[in-house]
């Protein structure tokens, strides 16, 4: 017999090696890679973020509030892979007026002190980082505004980002979120584009975006903020993305941001209320 493997048998077996050391690795450290993936392609081709002070201090307050508040509600501080989340993501999407820092810092320690304020039977309600925007944007409407325009044309950027975002959240085990809220913004970006008697592209174009690849792969599958059930958690994004359209059709800018800001904590209450009438379990008799 032939020692040749078949191309066909070795490319499968290559892939299954690759997709076995993924499993592997620490989700966090996924999470964590494709965040800063985000960013480098944010920066380095199209400078987004608008000075390398604002990261830093974005990040700087993110981390020193989880590890203060962490300390005192803990007494231990915890792991701060959240707050460089939340940092990168604040550093990306907001775009204060002028040359002010000050919405890098109030967002930062909003967005973390959220987690250990707003909190039900102990578990945090909004998405830190959500909760920050959404705060801002109705404190400060006329000083401070979001990123909303795509990665320009450039296909390679966008396929890149969104693959690795598909293969990590299927790794980390929420890919059913991130593609339920997908279809579910192209499906209802049609109806309303033809309820508009507009063209459709315009109307799903902005999926394609740094705003919605941070929305679809860090806030709205927030393990931390996202109901238990799996058919819950894809029932909670529909929702989102139809009140999501409805904001649209009002003309309410930013309409992402609020409809999770209003659907994501009422879902996590009813989920926790749920949960706690859930009759506890009898141990077994010996």
């Amino acid at each position: 017999m032939s020692d040749t493997t078949h191309p066909a048998i070795a490319e499968r077996g290559m892939f299954t090696r690759a997709w076995d050391q993924l499993r592997r690795v620490d989700p966090r450290y996924l999470i964590a890679f494709l965040i800063t993936l985000v960013l480098l392609a944010a920066q380095f081709r199209y400078h987004m973020f608008g000075g390398y002070e604002r990261l830093a201090l974005a990040l700087a307050t993110c981390m020193a509030t989880e590890a203060l508040l962490s300390w005192f509600d803990r007494s231990k501080i915890v792991n701060l892979q959240s707050a460089y989340i939340s940092g990168i993501s604040l550093t990306l999407l907001i775009k204060p007026q002028g040359a002010a820092l000050w919405p890098f810092a109030l967002g930062g320690f909003l967005a973390i002190a959220s987690k250990y304020v707003l909190r039900y039977r102990d578990n945090h309600l909004w998405n830190p980082t959500n909760f920050a925007i959404t705060a801002l944007l109705l404190a400060a409407p006329d000083r401070v505004s979001v990123l909303s325009h795509q990665f320009g044309n450039d296909v390679t950027t966008n396929l890149v980002i969104w693959t690795f975002g598909l293969i990590i959240a299927a790794r980390v085990g929420v890919l059913h979120i991130t593609l339920t809220y997908v279809f579910s913004f192209l499906l209802l970006g049609t109806i309303r584009a033809a309820a508009l008697g507009q063209p459709v592209l315009p109307e799903i174009a902005p999926i394609t975006g740094p705003m919605y690849q941070l929305f679809v792969f860090f806030m709205v599958t927030d393990p931390k903020t996202t109901v238990r059930p799996r058919w819950g958690q894809m029932v909670v994004v529909l929702i989102v993305a139809f009140v999501e359209m409805l904001l649209r059709l009002a003309e309410v800018v930013y309409a992402p941001f609020y409809a999770l800001f209003l659907v994501g904590p009422t879902a996590m209450l009813i989920d926790i209320w749920f949960e706690s009438r859930r009759p506890a379990a009898v141990p077994a008799i010996a």
